[in-house]
């Protein structure tokens, strides 16, 4: 039980460094490059890892890996940018948060992992925790923008399962490398295509993709891939709602944001349902044991 908490612990790095990448992009980086920034965040990143590890993709693994950084990368991020920018924060944040339900039915179909009610209803109260985070009333609908946050939900959550389907034969931190480094190429073309070049970078520019590349991206990828090689899809995709409960946080130690009592009780259900997810897998083993 104790190595198995270290592993969630580990995980859950991920999501939380994941938090603050609202603030480095907002305070860092200049505005209005969402598929370069996308982009400088991947492929920098994967091709250093690949330097690191010394290991190219080769037969089934070539494709896999384009796959899977399309998934967890490419389609994601674009898809996550489209809805940022056509619905209000809030909105776009809560649509993103059904992506554990759905790892849930996929783990069901793929991997045929049980779908336990308590796995349901964590899930559930944890997008019920980012909506009380994050909404307001003045919230708006946007059908565009809801489609592409449910695709982009749709793409993590199939990326998140097939890393464990596919099991690989290699090292966590060389599957990292072949994925960002796909996932990177692919956005090459979609940013010479879609966006202007960036302006001349300042050093405070420097320092924000220096971060999103090594610890926002290079380093947490590695512990997010090396949690799904140990855990089971339903108990680490649950841990990326800490990500909006640390940006909160954050704006509000930073940039003094208000922190409300709804956006309180917020953090306290996103939490619980953190907790409920993974009791609900320790359930679930102890069951299982004879």
């Amino acid at each position: 039980m104790g190595t198995r908490s270290t592993e969630i612990l580990l995980t859950a790095i991920a999501p939380a460094i994941w938090g603050s990448t609202y603030l480095v992009t907002t305070e860092f980086l200049p505005a209005g490059y969402p598929v370069t920034v996308a982009m400088l965040r991947a492929l920098p990143a994967g091709l250093l890892l690949l330097l690191v590890v010394r290991q190219m993709p080769t037969g089934v693994w070539l494709a896999r890996s384009f796959v899977l950084g399309a998934l967890n990368f490419s389609f994601f991020q674009t898809m996550l940018f489209v809805s940022a920018y056509r619905l209000p924060g809030g909105v776009a944040a809560t649509v993103g948060a059904i992506q554990p339900l759905i790892v849930i039915v996929l783990s069901r179909i793929v991997l045929g992992s049980p779908a336990r009610a308590l796995s349901v209803v964590a899930g559930i109260a944890g997008m019920a925790g980012v909506a009380l985070l994050v909404l307001t009333p003045k919230a708006a609908l946007d059908p565009v923008g809801v489609a592409a946050g449910l695709a982009g939900a749709v793409s993590m959550a199939f990326g998140t399962v097939l890393s464990r389907h596919w099991t690989p034969p290699v090292s966590p931190l060389t599957f990292t490398a072949w994925q960002l480094a796909a996932g990177g190429l692919l956005l090459v073309p979609v940013t010479f295509l879609l966006e202007p070049s960036l302006p001349p970078l300042t050093a405070a520019n420097i320092m924000g993709f220096t971060y999103l590349g090594l610890i926002g991206t290079a380093f947490t990828y590695l512990l997010w891939f090396r949690g799904l090689s140990r855990l089971e899809p339903s108990q680490v995709s649950p841990l990326g709602f800490l990500s909006p409960v640390v940006a909160i946080l954050i704006g509000w130690g930073v940039l003094d944001q208000q922190l409300t009592a709804v956006q309180v009780l917020g953090i306290a259900t996103v939490f619980a349902s953190v907790w409920m997810s993974q009791y609900a897998q320790t359930a679930r083993r102890a069951a299982a044991a004879p």
